[in-house]
């Protein structure tokens, strides 16, 4: 068995005869299975070359054969059901006697189940066209039965530091399907660039999408790439980006930053920043990296702003696939609001106290108006600080410790400590590690994550509602540097966030892990995915003379 993320039960069946997949064989797919279907005969299809016929309607008189032509040999059937009772994602695959079934307890487990007969049928069936034409696709007689440990297995992808082009985007949630993964959470705005097209404002793509020049690595670096860079998705390229995503039953996340994190908001539109303390009409969409001392003004005209944004936003991500609106709330420093007489008088007219209690009066705000709205706010994990409505849900990345308060609080939390799940940080404390940044977190590492605390009380864990590996690209300046980041370690991830049969982490297998990584490279190399060779880098995916950030000793347990 070399199935990832491993199953929660994979028994072969030696003493029955398989199925084998040919020119001849049947798809018949039950109302309510159509995403699979359509998956199966475009992925399926394209692979092997196979036509995958429609099975004949119920009501289709059977055929009658000549007797001078006897009928032709019966191919296999692949078929497709529900059964509600097996419950969300979850599955059962049967392979016997020609026969490959696939009931699901929802239309999105039919698709997981799918994904697994890709996985059975080898390396080739993740090609875009067959390689070895007539090739037999034998499978032997297996049941397995399968369900995901959490509704929320996600990756956050930042293309707002670095742009990837839409195209990039989609193949993105192809990878995400493949391993199980069901949540794309798209950091869309941010100091260096804000990438979605807003009718009501123009400006936010027109001027700040661009940048003039970027910084080479982390901010201490010398080096700089003094091409301009950016880029933005139109209103209509988000469009096909969550139907392509809903198609595989992966929702968005959108995460549009508030406060902090805004200065290419404050170029496009320099009202929105502090203007009695900061010449905001004079500042560009920040070129390098770090924590931008540029945060919005405590306005109403601000607010305004903002809901005319998220009124945008709320129609491009449907509340069906998209419950969860992101609002960041992190690193805001609070400098220009203690200088700014504006910010002071708006702390005296609320009665919120403090710097800080103008932040957590922001995202109260936007959780209200997003509630109102039927949608839920999700934030970084200092949107605590001040505290919040009931509805609201956290994304705990300073370690666990937020997600615990939050959890404790009574609050839905997604845990994705940096210490832990950050994609971005080095995989290799060796010398050859492309623009090496924060904490050594290899493959073991990452498998032996454990997303829930220990010592959490079951009221507590079960708002623990999932996990996400976060992939952010100050230095990732490329799809093939977003490649080497996110995987293999990515496969890891989508086995924790999987897998209900996964022990304790210091008692995990991990070195079966491997071995079943050892066929899982060999679908990633068909799927053209520039991973990190287990040996270590490949000489062109090393950046000798670009500065990293190396944090010395393991990460703390926090």
């Amino acid at each position: 068995m070399d199935l990832i993320p491993a199953p929660a039960s994979h028994t072969p069946d030696p003493g029955r005869p398989g199925a084998v997949l040919d020119t001849r064989t049947v798809l018949r797919a039950a109302p309510g299975t159509q995403t699979a279907e359509r998956w199966l005969r475009a992925t399926l299809g394209a692979a092997f070359a196979l036509p995958l016929h429609p099975a004949p309607p119920a009501d289709a008189p059977p055929a009658t054969p000549s007797p001078a032509t006897p009928p032709p040999p019966r191919g296999a059937v692949v078929r497709l059901r529900l059964d509600g009772a097996l419950g969300p994602e979850a599955y059962r695959l049967t392979v016997a006697d020609g026969t490959v079934d696939i009931t699901g307890g929802d239309p999105a487990g039919v698709f997981w189940g799918a994904q697994t007969l890709r996985q059975l049928l080898g390396p080739d069936a993740h090609r875009r066209a067959p390689v070895r034409p007539g090739a037999p696709l034998a499978l032997a007689a297996v049941r397995i039965a399968d369900r995901p440990r959490f509704a929320w297995r996600g990756l956050l992808l930042d293309v707002a530091r670095h742009f990837l082009p839409k195209d990039d985007v989609l193949r993105q949630i192809d990878l995400l399907a493949a391993h199980k993964l069901n949540v794309l959470h798209l950091h869309l705005t941010d100091d260096q660039g804000w990438r979605l097209e807003i009718r009501r404002h123009p400006r936010l793509t027109g001027v700040g999408a661009w940048r003039a020049r970027t910084k080479r690595g982390h901010r201490a670096s010398p080096l700089w790439d003094d091409t301009p860079h950016g880029g933005h998705y139109t209103q209509d390229d988000v469009r096909e980006i969550v139907a392509y995503a809903a198609e595989r039953h992966i929702r968005i996340v959108p995460e549009i930053d508030i406060p902090g994190h805004s200065q290419a908001a404050i170029a496009a539109y320099p009202e929105l920043g502090n203007t009695d303390v900061v010449d905001t009409a004079a500042l560009g969409v920040w070129d390098t990296w770090g924590v931008n001392p540029n945060v919005l003004a405590p306005t109403e005209a601000v607010l305004r702003f903002y809901e005319d944004v998220l009124d945008e936003v709320l129609d491009l991500f449907p509340a069906a696939t998209s419950p969860f609106v992101h609002i960041g709330g992190d690193e805001c420093p609070k400098g220009q609001w203690r200088a700014s007489a504006t910010a002071q008088a708006r702390i005296r007219e609320l009665g919120v106290g403090d710097e800080d209690g103008l932040q957590a009066w922001f995202v109260r705000h936007f959780d209200r108006w997003l509630a109102d709205r039927g949608r839920r706010l999700i934030g970084w994990d200092e949107i605590l600080e001040g505290g919040l409505a009931p509805g609201a849900a956290v994304s705990s990345w300073r370690g666990y410790a937020g997600g615990i308060a939050a959890a404790e609080a009574g609050h839905d939390v997604v845990m994705c400590p940096e210490q832990h799940v950050y994609l971005d940080h080095r995989q290799d404390g060796g010398p050859d590690e492309p623009v090496p940044i924060g904490y050594v977190r290899t493959l073991e590492d990452v498998y032996r994550f454990e997303p829930v605390p220990p010592g959490l009380s079951a009221e507590a864990a079960a708002h623990v509602i999932g996990t996400q590996a976060n992939v952010w690209t100050e230095v990732l300046d490329s799809r093939s540097r977003v490649d080497y980041q996110t995987f293999p370690r990515l496969a890891a991830f989508a086995e924790v966030a999987w897998s209900t049969t996964l022990p304790a982490p210091a008692e995990r297998d991990f070195d079966g892990f491997a071995r079943r990584m050892g066929a899982h490279y060999r679908r990633l190399d068909a799927l053209g995915v520039d991973y990190r060779p287990p040996t270590g880098p490949s000489p062109w995916q090393r950046r000798p003379g670009v500065v990293g950030r190396p944090i010395e000793g393991p990460p703390p347990n926090v």
